[in-house]
């Protein structure tokens, strides 16, 4: 491996048909490119996709109320109930495999009439009731000031954290923002913080344009007492929440009057079980890109091999002589595999640096032209660089092993002989 002599025959062996090294060497670049193209164009769907999840927690659900689709206890079919704030109390202390349960109200909505004044200045924004560990549910990066608490809570503070989308339609620029109060739905709120949502870098608009209130001044401002719009339930991470969610929609029925065979009347949507569906088409995928690339790549190294029987039927006097000469015929064999290794290996190597520029070229697209919908950041981790350089070692000493052990095999007087 570090005899000159031996690189010298290597490489005068490679520029003998330069055009024919160069058309080898294509199938493995090509099928090298393919395949780490594939699983970074995967990857970029993926966290795509997996975004539109936003930074909740993964092993929660949502629950809310529909109409009632069957009568029960003498109440009517298609009423309409509401949770309560004491309904969340009953989950936390029957389920402790539940880390959070958050009961959230919301009024308004970002493209609706204006419900925010501040001035001169109007705004259409969508205002949530919240606890103060739907931060931990939903992280958020907190610019300025903070988030809700329990004193807010607790004393029914008339208190706001608004993002960054209102502070853009109410706030001139540079203009302080704590401390400032604004109107919703006629009612004075000061601002104590200002956040944007971490996966969203605080410019999706539903995200930018919202407001969080404490829930119970929420309730009281806005007349919806202790009345609940909907649940985020969060389980441990030992504890898969689609194994709880029959027993805590059960637990819910039984407590707002629900026939236990009603299956309308309280809607839900499983994150776990949705993350989980993502994650494993992308799993499929991501063998469907090892596939498709590997037989690409497969159709590069029977080309080499091919390329090396032939260049190995053309040196067979030469063969003869060195064998005639004393040469081993493991050193025979050990040119012909490395010739071949040395082929695939610096193919393959750029057809690796050809397909991350084309990365880095699809990222700085995207950076540049904004986000696209369902598919972002587009890479491969070093794990796949790594399995694909012991691929091409693997790939190329298997393409130069025929012609290795055809050219051993053959003996000194034989070849000789072949004009």
């Amino acid at each position: 491996m570090f005899s000159r002599d031996r690189w010298d025959e290597i490489l005068e062996a490679l520029n003998a048909n330069k055009f024919r090294t160069l058309l080898t060497a294509f199938g493995v670049f090509w099928g090298i490119t393919i395949l780490v193209l594939l699983l970074a164009l995967t990857n970029g769907l993926k966290n795509g996709v997996t975004s539109g999840f936003g930074n909740f927690a993964t092993n929660s659900m949502f629950i809310w109320t529909q109409q009632t689709s069957k009568p029960y206890k003498g109440l009517p079919k298609g009423r309409r109930f509401n949770f309560k704030l004491d309904d969340v109390a009953s989950l936390k202390n029957d389920f402790p495999q539940l880390k959070y349960v958050s009961p959230r109200n919301q009024l308004g909505g970002y493209s609706g009439a204006n419900n925010v004044i501040r001035g001169t200045k109007t705004g259409a924004f969508q205002v949530n009731g919240d606890y103060p560990e739907f931060i931990k549910q939903q992280p958020m990066d907190i610019l300025q000031g903070r988030f809700v608490s329990y004193s807010d809570i607790n004393a029914k503070r008339k208190v706001c954290v608004i993002g960054t989308g209102v502070v853009k339609g109410m706030y001139d620029k540079d203009e302080e923002i704590l401390g400032t109060y604004i109107k919703i739905n006629g009612v004075n709120f000061m601002v104590i913080g200002t956040f944007k949502v971490s996966n969203s870098q605080g410019d999706k608009e539903e995200d930018a344009n919202t407001i969080f209130v404490p829930f119970t001044t929420f309730g009281q401002a806005f007349n919806f007492a202790d009345n609940v719009g909907w649940l985020a339930v969060t389980a441990h991470d030992e504890t898969n929440i689609t194994s709880l969610k029959p027993q805590i929609i059960e637990s819910l029925k039984n407590r707002r009057k629900v026939h236990p065979e009603d299956d309308r009347a309280i809607g839900n949507f499983d994150l776990a079980e949705a993350f989980g569906r993502v994650n494993g088409l992308f799993s499929i995928l991501s063998f469907v890109g090892y596939f498709v690339g590997a037989l690409v790549l497969m159709s590069g190294i029977i080309g080499i091999s091919n390329i090396m029987l032939i260049v190995v039927k053309e040196r067979t006097k030469e063969i003869g002589v060195r064998r005639a000469l004393g040469a081993a015929p493991w050193t025979i064999k050990s040119q012909i595999l490395q010739e071949s290794l040395i082929l695939t290996i610096l193919s393959g190597m750029v057809g690796i640096s050809f397909a991350a520029a084309v990365i880095y070229g699809l990222n700085y697209a995207l950076d540049m032209n904004g986000p696209v919908e369902n598919f972002a950041n587009p890479s491969v981790s070093m794990s796949v660089v790594f399995i694909a350089l012991f691929i091409l070692v693997v790939s190329g000493l298997l393409a130069g092993l025929i012609p290795a052990n055809s050219a051993t095999k053959m003996k000194p007087v034989d070849a000789l002989r072949i004009e």
